[in-house]
């Protein structure tokens, strides 16, 4: 998918346009009205911008009109940027003898040569902008303002083989645990499960999830993958399904909180909530309400990215679910690369594997995708590129690691995509603390508030927050006037596919 800041560009744009040293100089050079014009297109162009992001790893044609709009943009900031420095020349520009005003008429000073320069120049960017808005109804591209809502194919289900999961015993039995331990009062209990994508919530969850003492235990085990955009009555269609087989698609709100209160009535249950991105307070609470009518001993076990959904959702503190060991990695990697035994044979290929498992941080589907690519090879070349090659080079499929972490990038709202995506020119393993990363921030321009009396130190502090929150960093120390933070490997690996897939669409 090529990324694009396309909505950011175009309302820095907007913001440029709009602002008094821009005024002045449409009404010193009379292009007020076409400067006008350039506003209303961009903000049009604009509102649909969000839409055609999150659909543009469907549609190469529309992943070019993108880049078409950014560079549309581009041509327009170059323009904003000649009349400024021909403002600064009107100050500075000294006039001496006749020579010297002959020479100026000639130069590229020359206000008249300038006028008519940039009067073509306005009217091509307008043209440009003109043709993009006309282009943009051919998409059916829908109004969306600051949301970051990613519909996906993703979908999730129970099975697990649990002779394939290696070095999750103590993390299944502390889940175990809370769902077997009695508890005082009404509220259902909830565990949320926190880690970077790839770690393995869902296969932690699989492995509690399928383990006999749970079913034993349990009159009722749902399995619900939710959708990003926390929709409550398909959430209920699919809580029925998992729990009694039946396909509910074509009832009404209403219908479906009779036929789920029937199901949970008086059973105790045990519901696995996979992959939640929800934020919002309200809807998780419309959600547990539903849930009300199950038997005392009822468990909720979420499995997420976010610590803020964490904070909202759980009754308990979180699970934060830790790296697997590079033991743990490094058989799990044998056995996916290897058939049962064949290792032995191969102690060059097992050498490189280990460099390889090195990489992974821990991370068990970055294991899992990178054993699995090299299954089918044992050219020692093949694997040296791969143990030599960032990860963000490499092919990857729909499910493998990159992919998967990169609906954590998806889910950011606009205004932390340019922050996230400038980290890739640390050095991977850079330990760096607020206050250095937070000025970079502002010096590049990247901080912006809805708020208008508020510091850019509190915005690029909030900014961190939201990052940490998403799992996108991690910190490292938290003293009283700084803190520091390092990013994982893979998710620096994911900065440097966005910075790489946005310059090769700049190159197309």
């Amino acid at each position: 998918m090529a990324e694009s800041f396309a909505f950011e560009i175009a309302g820095k744009l907007l913001e440029k346009l709009g602002s008094a040293a821009c005024e002045r100089i449409s009404l010193a050079w009379g292009v007020r009205e076409e400067f006008e014009k350039l506003k209303l297109t961009l903000a049009a162009i604009r509102a649909v911008v969000l839409d055609a992001e999150q659909q543009q790893a469907r549609s190469l044609e529309l992943s070019l009109w993108l880049q078409r709009f950014k560079d549309a943009c581009y041509d327009v900031d170059d323009l904003i940027d000649e009349f400024e420095i021909q403002a600064l020349r009107r100050l500075v520009l000294k006039r001496g003898s006749t020579g010297r005003k002959v020479r100026h008429f000639f130069s590229g000073s020359n206000p008249w040569a300038f006028n008519f320069r940039m009067g073509y120049k306005i009217k091509k960017a307008n043209e440009m902008l003109n043709k993009v808005a006309a282009e943009k109804a051919k998409f059916h591209l829908t109004e969306k303002h600051e949301t970051n809502v990613i519909h996906r194919d993703r979908e999730t289900y129970s099975f697990v083989k649990t002779s394939s999961v290696i070095g999750r015993d103590e993390a299944k039995q502390h889940l175990v645990n809370f769902l077997m331990n009695p508890t005082d009062g009404e509220d259902i209990p909830v565990l949320p499960t926190v880690g970077i994508g790839g770690i393995g919530k869902t296969t932690l969850a699989q492995l509690v999830f399928n383990e006999e003492s749970v079913k034993s235990h349990f009159e009722l085990r749902i399995w619900v993958c939710v959708t990003e955009d926390f929709d409550i009555k398909q959430l209920m269609i699919k809580i029925i399904k998992s729990a009694t087989g039946m396909n509910c698609k074509d009832m009404n709100k209403e219908e479906l909180h009779r036929v789920l209160q029937d199901c949970l009535n008086g059973k105790r249950f045990f519901l696995v909530l996979d992959d939640v991105w929800n934020e919002d307070k309200k809807k998780w609470s419309e959600l547990k309400d539903l849930l009300c009518g199950g038997a005392q001993g009822s468990r909720i076990i979420i499995t997420t990215r976010s610590r803020k959904v964490a904070t909202i959702t759980g009754t308990i503190p979180p699970y934060d679910l830790e790296h697997l060991s590079y033991d743990n990695c490094l058989s799990l990697f044998l056995k996916l690369a290897f058939k049962e035994g064949e290792e032995k044979q191969h102690d060059n290929l097992v050498r490189i594997g280990e460099g390889i498992v090195q990489k992974c941080k821990g991370v068990a589907l970055a294991v899992k995708t990178l054993g699995s690519l090299l299954c089918s090879t044992r050219v020692q070349h093949d694997w040296e590129l791969v143990r030599d090659s960032g990860l963000w080079k490499l092919k990857q499929e729909e499910n493998d690691i990159l992919p998967a972490l990169k609906l954590s990038y998806d889910h950011l709202p606009w205004y932390l995509t340019q922050c996230f995506a400038f980290c890739s020119v640390f050095p991977k393993d850079l330990e760096f603390n607020d206050i250095f990363l937070i000025s970079l921030w502002k010096a590049n321009g990247f901080l912006q508030s809805p708020y208008e009396n508020e510091e850019t130190e509190d915005i690029g502090k909030r900014y961190l927050q939201e990052l940490l929150s998403r799992s996108l960093f991690h910190q490292v120390e938290d003293m009283p006037f700084h803190s520091s933070f390092k990013m994982h490997d893979l998710v620096h690996d994911l900065a440097l596919s966005v910075v790489q897939n946005e310059v090769n669409s700049c190159n197309h």
